[in-house]
């Protein structure tokens, strides 16, 4: 295979250049300004008065926050799938389905064109870092695996479509950038999960990766086949693919699988890098090493406004952009889109952690915290105490889910219960114990609302699920591979009993 590394060297260098000339705040303005530009003559536009907007302050002065049930309810849903100069100009021509992790509701968001080729070039920005920080990098040398859904559109209308956004990328993905794409359409298009991982395992043997991307938990589960079909089995990555350079992961927090990836890539050359990929659209891409931030992508039709958390669901909500938005605050990450979607809460919080350029962290969901008695949880703080705690055993985290059990006749104080799947071995039961009481001391320590409750809870209650046991419970409601992903925080509790119920019945199995 002809080595294209040296063109992406040439691409790299013209783009590294203009990023270091790049002032965020004029990139921002105009990215916004040429939102506006496109949108005028649709109806949301005529709605608001884009015509007349030549400001953000403006903008945000007719342009309100919106979730995407409002979107649906005002804009959407009366003409879906068929969506003709609605929020965006042209027909609609793709829906990105979401995963429905926290409400387990499937989600059609628009996809145009504009952003496909968006998300092409963020995907070429990922390459350009990671050449930026391995100049001798023959990525371009071999194949680059892709572990997202089946390509397998669903037509839902006479030119329109719908499947998870990874899906659709793969169908519409350009002739240059198929050359060195794996896999081959025969096997991406495989509709059943767990047929089609079974098959991309053992076509992938014996091929020359030299990039892997996708969830974390759906790769592991990958790398597992990988051992279960090789003829010489080993759990070390640089076994079946020397030349692999780098990870590519997203979709959730990191930090829980840290130490099997770690395990994994044990005398590999290969890096791991964060990517924020939404359905919405391609948000930012970790630059520099891990935990240093991940740089947002300010230049490719995303325009981004930051509101202060706990003024989400205020009448009138604080609306910053990259010109007074602060370092160091949590914010409710909203975004306006070249797919029509318009000052849009997108259900993400983050941390700004450098101006220029800037740097975010993702600190969690606006709606996945866990407070059923004003303890104020949030998922990173919750998988920072797992993490750390697994650690302090020697335990691997395969998965876990963690809700709130409510005070009974027989206990008269409520408190949280964890589903716990260890990797390869489980803890005996002195660890087990040790490992909830860890839990515990680390939110306690970390989070003043838990401290102040947690006198009127009772301890962590850890419950441990058999391996395999998450991914049979995915299986089971429908939600294997691609995007979806397993809910941290469940509120729900006729979801956490179900979660609860599944566990405990394959532990008697």
């Amino acid at each position: 295979m002809l080595d294209a590394t040296p063109l992406l060297r040439s691409y790299a260098k013209r783009r590294l250049h203009r990023l270091v000339k790049q002032d965020p705040v004029s990139a921002q303005r105009q990215q916004l300004m040429k939102l506006i530009e496109r949108g005028r003559g649709t109806r949301f536009g005529r709605d608001h008065g884009l015509d007349g907007v030549a400001t953000i302050e403006e903008f945000q002065d007719r342009v309100p926050l919106r979730t995407f049930d409002e979107f649906w309810q005002h804009y959407w849903s009366s003409d879906f799938p068929r969506l003709v100069d609605c929020t965006w100009p042209g027909t609609i021509p793709f829906f990105a389905e979401t995963s429905g992790t926290t409400t387990g509701r499937t989600k059609h968001i628009p996809c145009t064109r504009e952003m496909i080729r968006a998300n092409t070039r963020a995907g070429l920005d990922i390459l350009v870092h990671h050449v930026a920080n391995r100049p001798r990098t023959r990525l371009l040398g071999g194949l680059n695996f892709m572990l997202g859904g089946s390509s397998a559109l669903h037509r839902l209308a006479p030119g329109i479509s719908t499947a998870d956004l990874s899906g659709i990328a793969a169908t519409v993905m350009p002739w240059w950038a198929r050359l060195r794409y794996f896999p081959p359409r025969a096997l991406e298009a495989i509709p059943d999960w767990e047929s089609r991982i079974e098959a991309l395992a053992a076509a992938a043997l014996g091929e020359d990766i030299r990039s892997i991307s996708g969830t974390p938990s759906w790769l592991l589960v990958l790398f597992d086949r990988l051992v279960e079909k090789s003829p010489r089995p080993t759990r070390r990555l640089a076994e079946y693919f020397p030349n692999l350079e780098m990870i590519v992961h997203g979709a959730v927090n990191f930090a829980p699988y840290r130490s099997s990836f770690d395990e994994w890539l044990d005398g590999s050359m290969a890096v791991t890098r964060e990517v924020y990929p939404a359905s919405e659209g391609f948000i930012a891409i970790a630059d520099r090493g891990d935990g240093e931030g991940l740089r947002l992508i300010l230049d490719n039709g995303l325009f981004f406004e930051f509101v202060p958390r706990d003024e989400l669901a205020s009448a009138h909500p604080t609306r910053h952009w990259l010109a007074t938005a602060e370092t160091g605050l949590d914010y409710a990450l909203v975004l306006t889109t070249c797919s029509g979607l318009w000052s849009y809460v997108i259900g993400d919080t983050v941390k700004l952690i450098d101006r220029d350029p800037p740097r975010v962290l993702v600190t969690g969901r606006t709606t996945y915290m866990l407070s059923a008695f004003g303890e104020h949880l949030i998922d990173v703080e919750i998988e920072a105490a797992v993490s750390a705690a697994a650690m302090a055993i020697d335990a691997h985290i395969a998965d876990f889910s963690v809700g709130p059990v409510f005070p009974t006749a027989d206990q008269t104080r409520g408190g949280h219960v964890y589903v716990v799947e260890f990797r390869n071995a489980t803890p005996g039961p002195d660890a087990v114990a040790r490992f909830g009481a860890l839990v515990d001391e680390a939110l306690i320590a970390d989070n003043e609302d838990y401290r102040a409750h947690r006198a009127g809870m009772v301890a962590p209650r850890i419950e441990i699920a058999e391996p395999g046991t998450f991914y049979a419970w995915m299986k089971h409601r429908g939600k294997l591979g691609g995007q979806n992903k397993v809910p941290r925080i469940i509120n729900d509790p006729d979801l956490l009993e179900d979660l609860r119920r599944f566990a405990n019945a394959r532990a008697g199995e």
